[in-house]
């Protein structure tokens, strides 16, 4: 089956081999603005397309950078957690260490 592409299944990807665009009935003739050279739209195309693979990168490198700030953000808590942790800690053996001296002062 062979069917002709369209505006969003193009055929083919490159803009060269592409049918050029026809112009409209509905228009009147010279309505449209003229058509321009096309020297630099290869230079175009091709900065478009590493800009476009850039992309990922860039989101990776937001994705780590917020991904630090939480880090960031999460450290005092955790570091509260671990010293209320430990004070609770050292109240028990506060409290082991009074009972065992005043276990020796009673016998």
């Amino acid at each position: 089956m062979n069917t002709a592409g369209t505006i969003d299944r193009p055929l083919t990807n490159d803009p060269q081999k592409q049918a050029p665009m026809k112009p409209s009935t509905d228009e009147p003739a010279g309505s449209a603005t003229q058509d321009f050279t096309t020297t630099g739209a290869k230079d175009s195309r091709q900065n478009r397309t590493r800009e476009m693979q850039l992309i990922p990168e860039a989101m990776a490198r937001a994705h780590m950078h917020e991904r630090l700030q939480e880090a960031e953000r999460e450290r005092p808590a955790v570091r509260l957690v671990t010293a209320r942790r430990m004070q609770r800690r050292a109240e028990r053996a506060s409290r082991r260490a009074r009972r065992a001296l005043a276990m020796a002062v009673m016998q």
